[in-house]
């Protein structure tokens, strides 16, 4: 496999046009059982392949059973300078519930030793809307997390796939998930308790200390280029999006035998201006004006139902920007549905 992700990463050095790569991110899966020299095989070879802004950010993501001591050395060593700590909750029944290898005394140990070890750019992932889960737990959980002293969390509401077991379990009303006043109110706690502490909401789900946004992410919602290798990764040079084979074999035969590991589909005018819509309205900064009038002038309907949310107290809206209100946030993707162009 690593093979087969370093042969990816040549065969298409050309995808970003020689543009400065500004971030690295070790995601989906579990990374972290790369070990330190694989992990510094791809960084080296990205290295080569690719010019590297200086002060790259290079993430991964991590599970706090995978931490310890020297673990931590190894990746520092590899040069990862951020990471992601995937620890969800404190509650040990929550974290038996989802079935997470790892405990809550992993859970409260995970951060310090990363301190420890030198790492000064760290987030962890949260979960809220859970069953049995009180504004008291939750709340437990929030400060947990403030006296670790971190520089950024992830929270993210539980949802309920189809056709998964948890989806299952619901429509058998053996679990019972938080209904939507619940989350409401988790989810405002979970931003005036980070508002505090000096966390800023940079993102509907994404808060940091100042100059600790996520780089990778943050270029991401700005509509910026990215290359992703490996199953399942996709990629985005403005004009088209493209998606790799899933299957780890398949995706390993195909690139060996060099056949097309990957689908490609070119983006219409309407299908970037939507999601530059919906990815736009989830920052604190909101959707450039300009940057959205330069892919498609919108009709005389839209900025009549921008003046009506507006009205509505949902949307803030300047010459140059249109950011959600504080209310606005609870209703992200309603506001971005109805304003999609058709």
């Amino acid at each position: 496999m690593i093979d087969c992700l370093i042969r990816e990463l040549s065969m298409r050095s050309s995808y970003l046009a020689e543009q400065e790569i500004e971030t690295i991110y070790f995601g989906g899966g579990t990374p972290s059982l790369l070990s330190s020299g694989e992990l510094q095989a791809i960084i080296t070879h990205i290295n080569t392949t690719f010019s590297i802004s200086g002060t790259a950010e290079i993430s991964l993501e991590v599970n706090p059973d995978d931490i310890s001591e020297n673990q931590l050395m190894d990746w520092k060593k590899s040069g990862i300078n951020r990471l992601s700590i995937g620890l969800q909750s404190f509650r040990e029944e929550d974290l038996k519930w989802m079935n997470r290898a790892h405990n809550s005394e992993e859970a409260l140990n995970c951060v310090g030793l990363a301190k420890k070890a030198g790492f000064e750019n760290i987030s962890v992932d949260l979960i809220y809307g859970l069953p049995n889960f009180s504004i008291e737990d939750w709340e437990k959980n929030i400060q947990t997390v403030l006296r670790f002293g971190i520089q950024h969390v992830s929270a993210y509401c539980l949802t309920v796939e189809e056709k998964t077991v948890l989806s299952k379990w619901v429509a058998q009303k053996k679990i019972v998930p938080a209904n939507e006043d619940d989350q409401s109110e988790q989810f405002e706690i979970l931003v005036s308790e980070l508002e505090k502490a000096g966390i800023e909401q940079y993102e509907i789900s994404n808060f940091s200390l100042p100059g600790f946004h996520s780089k990778h992410n943050s270029n991401y919602w700005k509509g910026k280029h990215y290359l992703g290798i490996g199953p399942s990764a996709h990629s985005f040079n403005g004009t088209s999006r493209s998606w790799n084979i899933a299957n780890n074999r398949t995706y390993m035969r195909e690139i060996q035998e060099g056949k097309s590991w990957f689908e490609t589909e070119e983006l219409t005018t309407k299908n970037q201006f939507n999601e530059l819509l919906l990815v736009g309205l989830r920052t604190s900064t909101g959707v450039n004006v300009e940057q959205l009038i330069s892919i498609q002038n919108p009709s005389k309907k839209f900025w009549e139902q921008i003046e009506t949310m507006k009205n509505y107290g949902w949307i803030i809206v300047t010459d140059q920007t249109i950011t959600l209100s504080k209310s606005g946030k609870l209703k992200a993707d309603h506001i971005s549905s109805e304003l999609f162009i058709d």
